[in-house]
């Protein structure tokens, strides 16, 4: 069973809805502040460097070939908009993994009536170092296929394809990111995580396609981290739970 993309869109759109409940004010805020913080860095970073980038890569160009020029100048934009993107939010993701956990379990807490098993405060604690553990097992899922997809986008022919890979790759990285967060609170191992998303594929890149095209429009990606680990939670609850 492959799954339903648009379903896997509408948990996005869910979880935009119950972003302004009550019960989840105080585990919204602290990702959406490191959210903000780290995108307007990224931004920052992304207008100062960008075109003395895209001009370097440019001068690899042969000469007989200068008049691909207007070809190849969007098609480096969109790779290093993507790179500063997926590295930016990489960091992100590590600092805020504790508390979008503590979110997915909150949220899970108010759809269903179940309280999980972190009790006591050494439980509570134990959450840290856990969810860190858990950002670098996706770090190192991640990379590989990250430094696969630069060189394929440094290849001739194949790199008229890149920004579809990227985007392709980035939407199945979402739905691992934050689809992980209520798993790993449910006791699902890492590779158990990946073969049920693999078995709702179309499912999973809809709900990553439309986090990775949210976190990509100005002010809106913003608020994206959270609604983002709510509208996954809201998948595992309905989909896999």
């Amino acid at each position: 069973m492959l799954g339903n993309p648009v379903q896997g869109g509408r948990y996005i759109l869910r979880g935009v809805h119950l972003l302004s409940e009550k019960k989840l004010r105080a585990f919204v805020i602290i990702p959406l502040i490191i959210n903000i913080v780290l995108f307007s860095a990224a931004l920052f970073v992304m207008f100062n460097q960008l075109p003395t980038w895209i001009a370097s890569w440019l001068s690899f160009l042969p000469g007989f070939l200068s008049f691909l020029e207007f070809i190849f100048y969007p098609l480096f934009a969109i790779t290093a908009v993507l790179v500063i993107y997926y590295s930016f939010n990489i960091v992100a993701n590590i600092i805020a993994a504790p508390f979008n956990g503590l979110l997915s379990e909150r949220v899970e807490q108010m759809q269903t009536g179940k309280m999980l098993p972190e009790e006591s405060f050494k439980e509570l604690l134990n959450i840290v170092p856990r969810s860190i553990a858990r950002e670098f097992a996706k770090l190192a899922y991640y990379l590989p296929r990250l430094i696969l997809l630069l060189i394929l986008s440094f290849i001739p022919g194949l790199n008229l394809f890149a920004p579809i890979f990227w985007f392709l790759f980035g939407a199945w990285m979402m739905a691992i990111q934050y689809c992980d967060y209520p798993m790993d609170n449910n006791k699902v191992s890492f590779k158990e995580m990946l073969r049920l998303l693999k078995k709702q594929r179309l499912t999973s890149l809809g709900f990553g396609g439309l986090v990775q095209l949210a976190m990509m429009v100005p002010i809106l990606n913003f608020i994206m981290m959270p609604v983002a680990v709510i509208g996954a939670t809201l998948y595992w609850i309905e989909e896999h739970q």
